[in-house]
């Protein structure tokens, strides 16, 4: 019987690491299988469908990892606002601990690769529908979460640009309040 390894497992692990912070195009099979300590011809043999396969797995994961310390956050908060600020907070540490360079786990391949790759483009919105799913169930209301998503979005892309935690901060102040008011 042939030994199992994780060889698979941290390639899609390395690949969303390398695709959240460089993009899908800047990221070649090569720099994976080296960062992920991967043997060279276990990319096809893992991955048929080769790199677009790859990223689409890599989107998955990394989404589904967001998903639910997102859902975590939101069951254990007293409150969306709260528990938001307390997302926003661990996303600004993750950027800040990477020199802001990763920042939405798929954001740049979401910006990169959509417009190439229907599996790619489909990965990446079945990611944000999950997330906005979870704010949706919290907050009551999609089109809120439609919002608080968007924001969110845009302050890490702000954050990341430049190379500071003030949008994230500001969205942070301002969400909280739109989320701490009653609805109309």
């Amino acid at each position: 019987m042939p030994r199992r390894t994780d060889t698979r497992q941290r390639m899609v692990r390395t690949a969303a690491d390398l695709f959240r912070a460089q993009g899908y195009h800047a990221t070649g099979v090569n720099q994976v299988l080296a960062e992920g300590g991967a043997p060279k011809g276990s990319m096809y043999f893992h991955f048929p469908g080769g790199k677009e396969q790859l990223a689409v797995e890599a989107v998955t994961l990394a989404g589904a990892d967001l998903r639910d310390a997102l859902a975590a956050a939101l069951d254990a908060g007293p409150s969306p606002a709260e528990a938001l600020s307390r997302v926003l907070g661990l996303l600004g540490e993750q950027l800040r601990a990477s020199g802001y360079r990763s920042g939405c786990p798929i954001a740049t391949v979401a910006l990169d690769a959509t417009a190439d790759s229907e599996p790619i483009r489909t990965a990446c919105e079945d990611v944000y529908a999950s997330w906005q799913a979870v704010l949706a169930e919290h907050l009551g209301d999609d089109d809120l979460a439609s919002v608080a998503l968007a924001a969110v979005e845009g302050a890490l892309l702000l954050a990341r640009t430049r190379r500071s935690p003030a949008p994230l901060d500001a969205v942070r102040a301002h969400l909280g309040v739109l989320l701490e008011r009653p609805a109309p």
